[in-house]
């Protein structure tokens, strides 16, 4: 029975996945992500990114620069209250100063971004996911913006929008939701690429956790969420 239930679920995703794929697409146009001039860019953007809105992230980048280049032993040859006060910005400062050295310090040991680039996709995800303060949704930032291996990231936008659309039980775990989508993606990379893109635009703008724009959704016709949500906004509705 259960072999039967997964069967009929991924025959599901296999379906709809890319079609809403398509109607974002088709909504927003390509979004051309990651916005980094260089892979390590990428990876210090990733660890700058949790918990703090993207323009923050931009601020503390900026900063960085103007203390040297960008690079790992740049940001080891800091002393750790400097590298701090530089990254203020991305808020958290103290704690993602900490987590970026070790980040550069670990990618120093393991020979550089050339070294990384050489193991194999699920090698490097458990190397990014052994070094203090990465976890599974910025290690696949990293692997899929910074190196374009062909994996799929779940953030929380995910998690609400394909909630909403009755694909995702609230508490499924990362990893699960994560073989869904890959299993159904295929590893299709600039599709993998700019559907995360897509997902994150439509979650800031219009499937926002709180007074979510339904009524401008391109996906509300096949989303029970916004059709209870547009109801309620109907002229007349008792309150």
């Amino acid at each position: 029975m259960a072999a039967t239930a997964d069967g009929a679920a991924a025959a599901t995703d296999a379906i709809r996945l890319p079609a809403i794929f398509r109607r974002l697409l088709a909504a927003y146009g390509p979004q051309h992500w990651w916005p980094a001039a260089s892979p390590f860019e990428v990876m210090l953007g990733a660890i700058l990114t949790q918990n703090t809105a993207w323009a923050n992230v931009e601020r503390a980048l900026a900063r960085l620069a103007t203390a040297g280049p960008l690079t790992a032993a740049g940001l080891l040859a800091l002393a750790p209250a400097e590298l701090a006060e530089l990254i203020r910005p991305a808020g958290y400062f103290n704690v993602k100063a900490r987590r970026l050295q070790a980040f550069c310090a670990a990618l120093e040991a393991a020979g550089g971004l050339d070294a990384l680039a050489t193991m194999e996709t699920p090698v490097l995800r458990s190397w990014l996911l052994a070094i203090h303060g990465i976890g599974p949704e910025t290690a696949d930032d990293i692997l899929l913006y910074a190196y374009e291996r062909p994996v799929f990231v779940i953030d929380a936008y995910t998690r609400r929008l394909f909630e909403r659309l009755g694909l995702l039980a609230p508490g499924t775990g990362y990893e699960l939701i994560r073989a869904r989508f890959e299993r159904a993606l295929g590893s299709d990379l600039p599709l993998l690429n700019e559907y995360h893109a897509l997902i994150v635009r439509h979650g800031k703008e219009v499937c926002r956790a709180r007074r979510p724009r339904c009524a401008d959704c391109c996906l509300a016709a096949d989303c029970a969420y916004a059709g209870n949500d547009i109801a309620l906004q109907r002229p007349g509705h008792a309150q």
